[in-house]
């Protein structure tokens, strides 16, 4: 991953969320941004242990201070964890975050002792990564003229047997409707959709564009987007696994989950403030299709990664991308044995907003010169071309400002995701099949289908509806 990419990243997301001062980690790295100051912990018994070895470690090491250790969140709710404070959050700057490093390491033996995590940092989770996020200098514009990618399907949809797809993200456009194929899309609106200049707000329509996505595969949907992802498309660990139970207290499990953000935490064990919803998950019939995130890494990337996970293997469904030519693995998508099939992921064209007339927005991603990854095709770090405000320190230039009229162009594994979400709800459609894992399987081992990712040959799911873009290798640099 970019430095640079991460360090943009990182300030647009503490810009959007002021009041919580985040960091990068781990301390040697920058692989996913947490909270400073607080640690996250089971409730109950695990975290009255951690509260008091944090508190005697720090009272016992005379460099630190152990005034601020104390229960900082409820001690029972829905997601079983709370958060502990163990330093002040106000100190120190985003590189990392000294006192949450010691409270980790204080429980080190403790948690040799029991065999099991009892203390992780407050991540950040974010759209397919918080990190890197959706790569590139997209959404770019796409012209009503040319269509979506893929295009709808034929099929018609039927109110008795219609697959239910709960779709978890930042929510819906208001106008979302006059896009024919979202007639039968409902739930959350978009809290704040331009800022105060009337530009959109970077990630609006993210959730209205997946939802476009799953409908062109799959007609026969009845499909729910929560926006439940408000804060440039992140929300903190600690709260996420209680916003994903009210989600579904809200409409019920649904058939199929479709999630397109996530974190990594350097651990292969997953996530703990999810780790109550998943076990519910687990015994309900619903299927978790998740993204496996877009930071080129073969790193587990959670809740996608549950999927390798052998309590999981039956629940989650990881979803990697391919490239614009559907044959190779596109240069963002995160990778390894935990992604369990590939689908279109770069260049695909659905409703972003923008129907009732033009909306402006302005780019604020980086230019790179290079693909951040090696890949040596016109990716998407590469095209479309946009300056952005913090491309350069001290660039004169004014960022590129753009129209967008209903149709957006857009890559990322956020996308390769609804694209298998939608083709399992189209096959329990065409095959009478209620259970979606059952269908999973079914569709997985019928499918024919393959790509290369990193030397890898993997299962790869192509809409019959998707088009293959055209690739162009890129030009030796002299």
């Amino acid at each position: 991953m970019a430095p640079q990419r991460f360090h943009e990243q990182f300030e647009q997301i503490q810009r959007s969320m002021p009041d919580v001062p985040l960091a990068m980690g781990p301390d040697d790295s920058a692989e996913f941004i947490y909270e400073k100051g607080y640690v996250l912990v089971r409730d109950g018994e695990d975290a009255r242990v951690v509260e008091d070895t944090v508190r005697a470690h720090f009272t016992a090491d005379p460099d630190l201070v152990q005034d601020h250790v104390r229960r900082a969140g409820p001690r029972t709710n829905r997601s079983g964890i709370t958060r502990i404070q163990v330093g002040d959050p106000g100190t120190g700057d985003r590189a990392g975050d000294p006192t949450v490093a010691h409270a980790l390491r204080a429980l080190r033996e403790t948690e040799g002792r029991a065999g099991r995590r009892l203390v992780s940092r407050n991540h950040l989770v974010g759209i397919t990564g918080g990190v890197n996020s959706c790569p590139g200098d997209e959404p770019a514009p796409a012209t009503l003229a040319d269509g979506t990618n893929p295009t709808a399907a034929e099929g018609a949809h039927d109110p008795g047997s219609a697959v239910g797809v709960l779709v978890i993200d930042t929510g819906l456009m208001h106008d979302y409707r006059s896009f024919p194929l979202l007639a039968h899309t409902e739930g959350d609106f978009q809290v704040q959709e331009c800022d105060e200049q009337g530009v959109l707000r970077q990630y609006v329509g993210h959730g209205t564009f997946i939802a476009g996505l799953v409908a062109a595969v799959a007609p026969n949907t009845d499909i729910t987007v929560r926006n439940t992802l408000q804060d440039v498309g992140a929300i903190l660990e600690s709260e996420f696994g209680e916003k994903l139970f009210e989600a579904v207290d809200a409409g019920g499990w649904p058939d199929i989950l479709s999630l397109s953000a996530g974190t990594s935490n350097g651990r292969t064990d997953g996530l703990l403030g999810v780790e109550a919803f998943m076990r519910e998950l687990r015994d309900q019939r619903t299927l978790l299709v998740a993204a496996a995130g877009n930071n080129g890494s073969a790193t587990p990337f959670w809740p996608a990664a549950y999927a390798d996970l052998p309590d999981y293997q039956d629940v989650v469904l990881s979803v990697g991308a391919l490239r614009g030519d559907g044959e190779f693995g596109a240069c963002f998508s995160n990778h390894g044995g935990w992604v369990k099939v590939y689908a279109p992921g770069e260049r695909l064209t659905s409703a972003l907003t923008g129907f009732d007339g033009p909306v402006p927005y302005v780019y604020q991603h980086s230019t790179y010169e290079a693909c951040r990854y090696g890949f040596g095709y016109s990716c998407t770090c590469l095209s479309p071309r946009h300056t952005g405000v913090l491309s350069e320190s001290g660039a004169v230039a004014e960022p590129d400002q753009v129209m967008f009229e209903g149709y957006a162009q857009w890559s990322g594994t956020s996308f390769a995701t609804p694209l298998v979400a939608g083709m399992i709800a189209a096959h329990m459609s065409a095959q009478a099949e209620r259970d979606p894992r059952v269908a999973r399987y079914k569709m997985l081992a019928a499918n024919s289908g393959y790509a290369e990712v990193r030397g890898a040959h993997v299962p790869a799911l192509r809409p019959p509806t998707w088009r293959p873009v055209s690739v162009t290798p890129l030009a030796p640099r002299s």
